[in-house]
């Protein structure tokens, strides 16, 4: 009595859906396949000599023969290093013709018979092989049945493993981390060194050691081409054959340690072949979990009088030269005159401390633009002056760009910290002055509590904060910021804004920031870049492009309705969706007739009613509620009309419970012919 209540299906306890979702048409042979292959080791364990162990294993013949696996193994894997990494490297990032056969060439060691690579291989090194007498009379080489031919032989059936193992971690790994260290200033052996290397690591480490280990217990393709000469190419499987035959016990006991040797790799491997994950030490926060407490973070962000501005950062007790944040480049010395062709087709210029908001739908070409300006991608061209430098044909590392990219690009083996100095380390400054420098922005950024966790550890707020503390960090002269606040919440977001837009009043350079959201734009920005196909539409100040938006999709940005039409007689714009707006004369010089328009609305000039309205309203429309949506503390209604386009009004929760507005209501729409403000196109 009391207990709780049980479901009466069938499998509905713990484990109910597990029970369920496995059929016993193949839970059987999958069992078996199991004991398939489970009962050979089984055997070798239950026949192991248990006893004579040690004494087989330490037998004369034995031990060189183990001396010799080692050295053969070891070898062969230092030539599949030296031919499987670069073979790898350019499998995953090169294009080239005959990259497909190429790929099967590297897998056909695997799937082909031992054997018949021994005599593939006896008939290219051979002494009546293709290349055998070349490397004997010009090298004195003899490879088969020698200890180099065992070398050789194990190579070729072990080398694939590598390379399968360090093409799939090299094409999983993101471009943009190595772009974005590029950025920062770092050349290509450094991004190699630091943050390729480190984050192959692992694939590097699971694949030798499949290949040392393969190359370890190779036997038919080294008995075919080696031979099996004692000391020289009787490496241990060999031995394991010869001993089936005098001795099976002792053979036995040398295929337990061939097995054991086997299984430690596995073991060591942790699943990284298997597909197994390997887990982080401590959980990642979710998305958007709250940081730390920041004593010293956001309780200054918020008020420029109090605590160091981001311009002058306080100078350590005892500093040196160099103490503080590195200094933003010089005024006119950062202007931007750039040519930009191919998808992107337009001439950019801003004069130095000039920050540009990119806006435009997807695919306009905003992130085409910055990578050009970066020289990172060939859909677009751009010859770049910089200060009146041409960087044009500069790698990315030299041109005093630095960039955030949408998805932040923090290099995960690094600690906050870490990713943070990473462009003043590349740019020259010491370890110590870069570290000081970079615990500074972070705590400008509110993430100074954060500095020694790794990205994986980091909210998305936070290490899109990283991100952008690192390319502040780096005072570039030109700073490329796609769309940096997007993974913030609305009040981290209004704050770190205001943090930008503080350092943005004092940088001598020139930044680009791509968005979506009109508030960045006009706040941060002292010009708007609208971009639709690739195209610049309008480049202009905040002001006017809020006024006098000539891209229906900015229109619809700002939250007004943008409606595309045709200019006609006495003031009036024929509606490319069909139907007739009427208009009043405005201070600017109208369109003629016939010409392209674009006519803004905005939602809070659009009234409702209940019934037709009388007066002065010239463009009356009967619609149908299909929509509401909050916004603040009012709402918006989308109104759709058989005469016109959808319509947005903005009004009061109250208006709205007046009028009884549901989805589906009946209403008229009107707009005053003063509030419609027509844009040539």
């Amino acid at each position: 009595m009391g207990g709780p209540v049980r479901s009466g299906r069938p499998g509905a306890g713990a484990g109910g859906a597990v029970r369920r979702g496995v059929p016993a048409g193949l839970l059987v042979p999958a069992l078996v396949g199991v004991a398939f292959l489970l009962l050979p080791l089984v055997g070798v364990l239950a026949r192991t000599d248990w006893p004579s162990l040690l004494h087989h294993l330490t037998t004369p013949q034995v031990t060189q023969a183990l001396r010799l696996s080692l050295v053969v193994s070891g070898w062969a894997l230092l030539l599949s290093l030296l031919m499987g990494v670069p073979l790898a490297w350019l499998l995953a990032r090169v294009p080239f013709p005959g990259k497909a056969l190429v790929r099967s060439l590297v897998l056909l060691p695997m799937v082909l018979p031992p054997t018949v690579g021994g005599v593939a291989l006896l008939l290219a090194f051979g002494r009546r092989g293709v290349l055998g007498p070349w490397l004997e009379s010009t090298f004195g080489l003899t490879l088969p049945f020698h200890t180099a031919g065992a070398v050789v032989a194990a190579a070729f059936v072990a080398m694939p493993f590598l390379v399968i193992s360090l093409e799939g971690a090299l094409a999983g790994l993101r471009p943009s981390l190595e772009e974005t260290a590029a950025s920062l200033g770092a050349g290509p052996l450094r991004v190699f060194a630091t943050v390729t290397l480190p984050l192959l690591a692992p694939a590097l480490a699971a694949g030798a050691a499949l290949t040392w280990a393969r190359a370890l217990g190779e036997f038919g393709a080294t008995i075919t081409f080696a031979g099996n000469l004692p000391g020289a190419t009787q490496t241990l499987p060999l031995q394991v054959y010869l001993l089936l035959q005098d001795s099976p016990e002792a053979a036995t006991s040398v295929s337990l340690l061939l097995l054991v040797i086997a299984m430690a790799v596995l073991v060591a491997l942790r699943g990284r072949w298997t597909g197994g994950a390997v887990r982080e030490a401590r959980a990642t926060p979710p998305e958007g979990a709250a940081a730390p407490a920041d004593p010293a973070g956001f309780a200054d962000l918020g008020a420029p009088e109090e605590g160091p501005t981001l311009e002058k950062p306080p100078i350590r007790p005892g500093a040196g030269v160099g103490a503080g944040p590195a200094p933003a480049p010089a005024a006119g010395e950062s202007d931007l005159r750039a040519e930009l062709t191919g998808y992107t087709r337009f001439p950019l210029t801003a004069p130095a401390g000039t920050t540009i908001a990119v806006v435009g739908p997807n695919g306009a070409g905003k992130t085409t633009l910055l990578r050009a300006l970066l020289g990172l991608t060939p859909r677009a061209h751009a010859e770049v002056l910089l200060g009146g430098r041409d960087v044009t044909r500069l790698p990315t590392h030299r041109r005093e760009v630095a960039w955030v990219p949408q998805d932040g690009a923090l290099f995960p083996h690094l600690s906050a910290l870490a990713n943070t100095a990473y462009g003043l380390r590349a740019r020259g400054v010491p370890r110590a002055e870069a570290r000081w420098q970079a615990r500074e922005w972070l705590t400008r950024l509110g993430v100074g509590e954060l500095a020694g966790r790794r990205p994986a550890q980091l909210s998305g707020g936070q290490a899109q904060r990283v991100a952008l503390a690192r390319a502040l960090a780096a005072r570039p002269r030109l700073l490329l910021l796609d769309e940096p606040l997007a993974a913030l919440d609305q009040t981290t977001r209004a704050r770190v804004r205001h943090t930008l837009r503080r350092h943005l009043a004092g940088f001598g350079g020139v930044c680009l920031i791509v968005t979506h959201d009109p508030v960045e734009a006009v706040s941060l920005a002292d010009r708007v870049l609208v971009l639709e196909g690739g195209e610049a539409v309008q480049d202009a100040p905040p002001a006017e492009v809020t006024r006098h938006p000539r891209s229906p999709w900015v229109a619809r940005m700002l939250g007004g309705n943008a409606w595309e039409g045709t200019a006609g007689p006495d003031g009036t714009v024929e509606l490319a969706g069909g139907g007739l707006l009427t208009t009043a004369p405005g201070e600017a010089t109208p369109p003629g007739p016939g010409a392209p328009v674009l006519a803004v609305i905005a939602p809070e000039a659009v009234s409702l009613h209940l019934a037709r309205p009388e007066g002065s309203p010239r463009n009356v429309w009967a619609g149908t509620v299909r929509e509401l949506t909050a916004v603040g503390s009012r709402l918006r209604v989308l109104v759709t009309s058989p005469e016109v386009p959808a319509l947005v009004a903005e009004i009061t929760p109250a208006a709205a419970a007046d009028l009884g507005l549901t989805d589906g209501t009946r209403v008229w729409t009107a707009v005053k012919a003063t509030e419609v403000t027509v844009v040539g196109l």
